[in-house]
Formats: C-alpha cells, structure tokens, sequence
C-alpha cells in the first residue's frame, strides 16, 4: 500500500506539530501546527484544541493567512500568541509579528503589543498574574519605542540595510544580527481594555504634538493608547539577551533570567533577577568560567532551578548540573550530583517536590523525576517517568491532576501530543497532524568499539528486507556532534529512504549524548578519531545482518555529520557514494569565519584542529561525493563548501574539468534547507546519486534543476 513516504510532494503535505501550551486547568493542549501552502513553496501555522484526557477531537481555534505561533496561556484560560496577521487598528502594510491574544469567553482575537519592529516570541508567563514577559528587537540608539519606530521609518524611506558593529558576532545560524538589540519587555496584561480606539488615539496624538510643539521638535507618533505600554526591563541591553532564558514568578513581580555576560568575542551566562515593577535587578550567580541557564520557577514562587556548566576546553566535557536556590539565591544547592546526563529542559513537580527533567538516554529521550530530597553524592534521585522508544520535549506539569501533556515522537512517529500519568501511563491525545502510515519496521543494532565501549544505533528497514532481498544500507551520521539520533526529524526522514528500499543506519558514535560523560569524552578534541572507528564498528555490525546488502553502501551527514562523511570519504573506499551537506572541510579556515568562533577555538587544541582536518586527506578520496551547502548558513559557512569543491576539482577532475562528484548549491537557504520545494529538489537529488552509484542505475537530476 502507498505512503505519504513513496512521493516527495505527498511527504512535504504532511502536516506537523510544531508546539504545545497546557490551559491552567490541565483540561486542554493548544498545538501549533504547520501545513503547506496551496501553492506548495511554504507553511502557514494555526492553533488547535485538543482534549487532554484522551476523547474528544481536535478544534481548530485561529485562521489567518500569516499564521499563529508560540502559544501560552494566561490564568484566566486566555491565550497568547505571535502572529503577523493584520491589525484593522494599524496603518502598516506588511505587519511584523506582534503579541495577540485570543479571548477564553470567546471572540475575535485582539492585538496585543503594536512595535514596529514586532515581537520575537514570548519569553515567560505568569501563572498566577495577568503578566507576559517578551522578547522584542529595538535599534541601539532608539531612547523608546516611538523613537524605534521613527528611525526604522528613516531607514526604510532611505533604503538603508547597513549595519555598524562593535562586537562580536555579527550573524547568527541564517540572519544578521543588528541593528536592533533583544529586549525583554514587560505586558501587563490588564491594562488590555475594550475600546473605541479612535477617541482615544486623537487625543494621545494631540498631546503627544503639543509636547513636541513646545520642545521645537517633530512629534513621532505614539504608541497606541488603546494598549499596555511595554516596559523595557532591561534598556540598552547590548548583545546581553541574545541568548536569553527566563521565568517568570507566579505572581508575575520577579523575572528570572539567564544572560550573557560579554567576555572578548564570548563570554558567559549568569543569572539575573528583575523586579518587574521598578526594572531594578540584582545578580544571583555569577561565576568565572561557568554558565548558568535554564532558570525554573517554583509554582509556589519561593526556589528557583537552573543548570550550571563548567565552560568547555579542549581537556574534555563536563556535567550539566541541576541547581535550585531560594528566589534570592540563597541556600543554592546541586541536586542529582551523580547523574550525567545533560538536561534539555526543566520545570519544577505539581507539588514543588522534584524536578522534572527530559534528557537525551540511550537512544530515546524519556522524562525524570529528580527528587529534591537526595543529598548524598552517589544518590541521584533521578527516576524515569516514562519507559518506552519515545523522545519527549514541551513538557507541560499538569497542577490539577499531578500528571504532564507534552509532545513525543520517534522515528517511526512524528511528534504528537500526548498524556503522561504520574504512574507513568502514556495516552496518546488527539492532533489534526496523525501518523501516517510507513513503509518500515525498526530495530536496535550494536557494535563493541575496540576500546570496548558499546556504540548502538537505530536500524530503519524497509518493507521486503530479508535474506532473499536484502537492502542496500545508507549510513546517517548525526550533527552537532553533541547530540543523538534518537527524535523524529523532517529534514533527515530515513521513511523517505525506506520507501525508495534502503535500510537507514542512524547511529550514536563518541561524543553522542545519553551515554554518559566518559562516552561523551572518547571523541573530544579528537573528531577523526573513536567517532570514525565507532562508525566503521557500527556499520560492520549492520552489514554483517543477512537482510542487509554489504556491497551496496553510502554514508550521509550533515553539519558535524557532513565533517565525519569528508572526513570518512578521506580515510575508507568501503562505501559507493558520500552525500556531505553544510560540513566543515578546513577546520582552522572554519573557526575563525564561523557565527561563532570563539566556541570552536576553545573547545580544539590548534595542533587537534590540524591533525582532524578532513581536508588534509582530499587526494586520498576514491568515492563519489555529493557537496550540498546553502549560501545562508552562517553556522558552517559556504566557504567550507567552496573549498571543498576547488579540493575536489584541484585533485580529481579531469583533463576537460569533469568530476564524478557533484555540488548542489542553494543561494537562499541556510544550514538546514527549509523550503518545501528546495527539501523535495534535495532528496530527489540526493536519490538519483545514490542510484547512480549505488543502485548502478541510470538516473537523471531533477528537471527542475535545468
């Protein structure tokens, strides 16, 4: 039976769950969900409804052709969201996002914030109180946010998109950073009344002139009457909020943040307390040489929880430690001190008497309980909730029943919502976004390492794999490299390859998380070195499987997973094609042109960086290589790619400057390719490659190509 896997077009249709938000009373779960287009080349989002106690259906709650994101609620059942849809109110033609708010008695959703330079996302709620903290871009220079509005008006009148800098970065991931700065901005939510907005804007116009008038200058326009005026809780932030976390108290009076204290091209994170009515703060931690992330209010607003981490050198990794302090940082203490796992998120127990934390384990991603109660060093206190092949993220505590609603999904299953007993007991919820059937089964495989350590993977067969017909095996190596294979993925879909007849190999080599530090440490400040001999042990294990074609191989990465398949194409002919996307080539031309240079640098010694350079060994490559790179990736910059293809063409091209590899460029997408129709042109690329050298089979590149 056909798939949504068997046709590109059909794959990219699918609609996905892109978030989730738990009404207070634990009653409902507000998805985001993305759908294509009508004309197919991108997704718009929307909100929807679902039961959390296993019945009903879902409910579609907004319409819009700009689409809703990042949903949250207020204590009155009220939702918030992002959306740049249009603002009858507002006189500007192309909306940025802005702050809405979607009643809970019913309505029309109202605008909530009207910045000109939008709103980015919300940065924290209260519980307890009508308060919203948000994250908002205002120009450096800007003295408020009728001055921003003035000056972004001057540079669009002139067409000017310069930016001047005086620190480092200047970009991040795909975009440019500047000229506007991250600001937290505060909401008080009841200061949001229904009224007629014209009386009231004439008159806040005509004052705002007056006032002008008797200062000899031009009056910008003000911000509207007819909304709560955001307060900057931090003004003239620099670049400190660029990686901001927060949480906000119950009762919406204290921000906690995480920020970035400036240090030459880096720096580190602290914590910072706001109060949110005089903007005055206070330093709660703050210590040389470690980051301090994640905070975590109590619901009882009295403790605060976080993660501190020891900043990373080239002598190997360290813990992420689970901390909680009172809300002044006071009696601050670890919890789980034995545990090494890295949390990826953390919120505080119904009953303020554990942490609930989710962590890369074992090829999963299950959520914890961490007791508060364990003291001892070689007393964790960390006890899995749940205990199946899922991975967990968006957590959401469930006060009024004990339990958690969250998103889960594997390889097999997209991320969907589900229910979470405290006992443990998992219900799948309703979504408008069900599985789709798949053309595949899966299983676990292992290799012992000859350093005898224990690499496991996931292994995607396809439908028909047996003795009598085994698969041919593409091998997948994972970015990051600090990361697992071990969530659902839309960009690097092993159903997409299933349903074309390849078995997917998606394995956990050194430095992969959710095996530990000392796993973790194998592969530190060595990347050529256990990552590469744990992919060859891996893919050994596989091909030794009767239902697995040996003869017929490719490895695929990208990111640090495009590195590990330059770097495998460098060092072994045992597979028939390599498909390298957005990896680093050159790794000392790499650190220094980098979004984020002095990471890279810190973590490598310089003689590592040279000895585990992929493109040291380019006259070594016998196989065929595929380059994907996007012009917009910032992370790993085209460059790498360029370089690449010169090595490639410098040593093996022809007498006529033909190769058998091929570069397939993107000039406006960035480190992942995000756009429907470029994944299809990507995958159908990709695919015709591997049948090419693979397969042995004639196969032509898209026609859309040219």
């Amino acid at each position: 039976m056909p798939t949504p896997f068997d046709v590109l077009d059909d794959f990219i249709a699918l609609p996905r769950v892109e978030g989730l938000a738990l009404s207070p009373d634990g009653t409902t779960a507000v998805l985001t969900v993305a759908a294509l287009k009508k004309d197919a080349t991108g997704y718009e989002r929307s909100l929807w409804a679902v039961p959390t106690r296993g019945d009903g259906a879902p409910r579609r709650l907004t319409r819009s052709a700009k689409g809703e994101s990042g949903a949250a609620f207020t204590p009155q059942g009220d939702i918030l969201f992002v959306s740049a849809r249009d603002d009858i109110e507002s006189d500007v033609d192309d909306e940025p996002g802005q702050l809405w708010l979607l009643p809970a008695r019913g309505g029309e959703a109202r605008p909530v914030t009207r910045l000109a330079g939008g709103v980015s996302g919300i940065a924290a709620t209260a519980e307890q109180a009508g308060r919203v903290i948000v994250s908002a871009p205002l120009l450096r220079s800007a003295a408020s946010i009728e001055d921003d509005a003035a000056r972004r008006a001057e540079r669009t009148k002139k067409k000017v998109s310069a930016i001047l800098h005086d620190t480092y970065p200047v970009r991040f991931w795909d975009h440019d950073l500047g000229p506007a700065e991250p600001h937290l901005l505060d909401i008080d939510l009841t200061g949001l009344a229904d009224t007629l907005a014209a009386a009231v804007e004439d008159t806040a116009i005509e004052e705002a002139e007056a006032a002008a008038d008797a200062a000899g200058e031009a009056a910008p326009a003000p911000y509207p009457a007819t909304l709560p005026r955001p307060v900057d809780l931090m003004p003239a932030p620099g670049r400190a909020l660029r990686h901001a976390s927060a949480a906000l108290s119950p009762d919406g009076a204290t921000l906690v943040v995480s920020l970035d204290r400036p240090e030459s091209r880096g720096g580190r994170r602290i914590l910072v307390r706001i109060d949110t009515s005089t903007g005055s703060s206070t330093v709660l931690r703050d210590e040389d040489g470690y980051d301090i992330e994640m905070p975590a209010f109590s619901h009882d607003g009295t403790r605060i929880a976080y993660v501190r981490t020891a900043i990373r050198t080239p002598e190997g990794p360290t813990p992420e430690e689970l901390w909680v302090s009172r809300v002044d940082g006071a009696d601050a203490r670890r919890v789980a001190a034995g545990w090494d796992r890295w949390p990826s998120s953390i919120a505080f127990a119904a009953a303020d008497d554990a942490l609930i934390v989710t962590a890369d384990d074992n090829g999963r991603g299950p959520i914890f309980r961490v007791s508060l109660d364990a003291r001892e060093e070689d007393e964790t206190g960390v006890t899995p909730i749940v205990s199946d092949d899922f991975t967990y993220s968006h957590v959401r505590v469930d006060r009024s029943g004990g339990g958690f609603v969250a998103l889960r999904s594997s390889w097999l299953v997209p991320p969907h919502p589900a229910r979470i007993d405290a006992s443990g007991e998992v219900t799948a919820l309703a979504t408008p976004a069900p599985a789709p059937a798949h053309p595949a089964r899966i299983t676990e495989v292992e290799a012992t390492a000859d350093d005898g350590a224990r690499v496991r993977s996931w292994l995607v067969l396809p439908e028909g794999a047996s003795p009598d017909a085994p698969a041919p095996l593409l091998l997948w190596i994972h970015g990051g490299p600090l990361n697992s294979w071990n969530a659902w993925s839309w960009r690097w879909a092993p159903l997409v390859a299933a349903a074309r007849g390849y078995a997917v190999l998606l394995p956990d080599p050194a430095l992969s998380t959710g095996y530990g530090l000392d796993f973790i440490a194998r592969g530190w400040n060595s990347w050529g070195g256990k990552p590469y001999t744990d992919l060859m042990a891996i893919t050994d294990a596989a091909v030794a499987r009767d239902d697995v074609d040996a003869s017929r191989t490719a490895a695929m990465g990208g990111s640090f997973g495009g590195y590990m398949a330059n770097w495998v194409t460098g060092h072994t002919d045992r597979f028939r094609a390599i498909v390298t996307h957005a990896s680093l080539w050159a790794l000392d031309q790499f650190a220094g042109t980098t979004d984020s240079s002095d990471y890279w640098q810190r973590i490598f010694t310089p003689e590592a960086m040279i000895e585990h350079s992929p493109h040291r060994f380019v006259a070594d490559i016998r196989t065929p290589v595929l380059v994907v790179h996007g012009d917009k990736d910032y992370r790993v910059p085209i460059g790498e790619g360029l370089r690449l293809w010169s090595d490639l063409a410098e040593h093996h091209a022809d007498p006529d400057g033909r190769m058998p590899h091929r570069f397939l460029y993107f000039p406006d997408e960035n480190h992942w390719v995000l756009k429907p129709q470029h994944a299809v042109v990507w995958y159908e690329t990709v695919f015709a490659f591997l049948a090419e050298h693979v397969l042995g089979e004639d196969s032509a590149p898209p026609a859309v190509l040219g």
